[in-house]
């Protein structure tokens, strides 16, 4: 309600403009609207679920309007959605991986995937911002990482996944992008021979593993030429002789084992697993993209399918934004209730005011106070 003031002497009327409301002719407010963001997408709460919470509290909130007010809210927010990704595909180094998503078709689930392409320069002191971009697609295709990376040409960090493939072919316009290997994978598949089977080569193998995993630890942090020294002097020889250990044991098993196999997937990789050696930008192990995609494997066993292709571009949106608020140490619902208080009348020129890493430097502080 707004009231309207009226002068007696020169009859004019006056009233105050009406509040801004994220969504046209609806109740819900920006906090309203942020809570249930961050509530779904956040706290891996489902939409049925905060239904029933807010009815506990005599608010009656069906499931099908707050479907329409996070709708709604990501069409809103899109624009910043858009500014991340081209943040994130902005960078020297990429962490690149993806999970399933049960999405829901006619009378059954098909497996849906969620990928994600994380921009983070911390380990190796870089100044730009931490930031995720999450994408949604229906199958597991080579075409997505693609068309996802069209216009990319630096570092992937990723897992073997066939798809990328293409992507590190000579010829590729605009040029092939640089494979660097997870050393976490090659590590998880030994790890799991020596605890599960008790295989004495195994544990061999995880122990010189780890003896690499240790020495490079000193560096986390470091500028990229001390990263760079740094491993040619010491991390350089333990890589060599792990390398000759694997190829004489890999001689004396066979094709079927099971430790021939982890030791051949590191092997015929060797170019892309030792390729930090010489960059020092390039991690390790490719956690920084499987930290990002552990809130979607919490999410789905609560709220269990994306209940259509259209619900799971939106959560792909909203992840991104939840997600590189976290990175940058932003409370999501603080900065998601804010933004979607002040984008509208924001200048779009200057829509970057609103990142979240800009937005904890400026923000942060009124916020605290108030």
């Amino acid at each position: 309600m707004r009231e309207k003031f009226s002068c007696r002497r020169c009859e004019v009327i006056t009233q105050p403009p009406a509040p801004f409301h994220p969504i046209t002719r609806g109740r819900a407010g920006p906090h309203l609207l942020a809570m249930i963001l961050e509530a779904k997408f956040g706290q891996h709460l489902p939409l049925n679920r905060q239904s029933e919470s807010y009815a506990r509290e005599g608010v009656e909130l069906s499931v099908s309007t707050l479907a329409d007010w996070v709708g709604t809210a990501a069409a809103v927010l899109s624009p910043l959605h858009a500014l991340i990704q081209a943040h994130v595909l902005a960078a020297e180094r990429l962490h690149g991986d993806d999970t399933t998503v049960p999405l829901l078709t006619r009378g059954k689930t098909v497996t849906a995937r969620l990928w994600t392409y994380v921009r983070d320069d911390q380990p190796f002191a870089g100044p730009a911002p931490p930031a995720a971009v999450f994408y949604f697609s229906r199958d597991r295709t080579a075409e997505h990482p693609r068309r996802h990376l069209a216009a990319y040409a630096g570092i992937l960090q990723a897992d073997a996944y066939a798809g990328f493939g293409d992507l590190y072919r000579l010829g590729r316009t605009p040029e092939p992008i640089t494979e660097a290997a997870c050393w976490a994978h090659f590590r998880r598949k030994v790890f799991e021979l020596a605890e599960v089977a008790r295989a004495p080569l195994a544990a061999e193998a995880v122990r010189r593993l780890d003896r690499v995993f240790e020495a490079e630890r000193a560096v986390n942090g470091c500028p990229a030429a001390d990263r760079l020294q740094h491993r040619q002097s010491v991390v350089a020889p333990l890589v060599a002789g792990l390398q000759v250990w694997m190829l004489e044991t890999r001689g004396r098993l066979s094709r079927h084992n099971d430790l021939a196999k982890a030791l051949d997937y590191a092997l015929k990789r060797w170019e892309a697993f030792t390729r930090f050696l010489d960059d020092g930008r390039i991690c390790l192990t490719n956690n920084a993209a499987e930290r990002a995609l552990r809130g979607v494997a919490l999410g789905r066993k609560a709220w269990l399918f994306a209940g259509s292709d259209r619900g799971g571009e939106r959560a792909a949106m909203v992840y991104t934004l939840i997600t590189t608020a976290k990175l940058n140490n932003v409370d999501p619902r603080a900065w998601l209730a804010d933004v979607l208080a002040r984008i509208a009348d924001h200048p779009a020129a200057r829509l970057d005011e609103l990142l979240p890493w800009n937005w904890h430097c400026t923000q942060a502080p009124a916020t605290a106070a108030a």
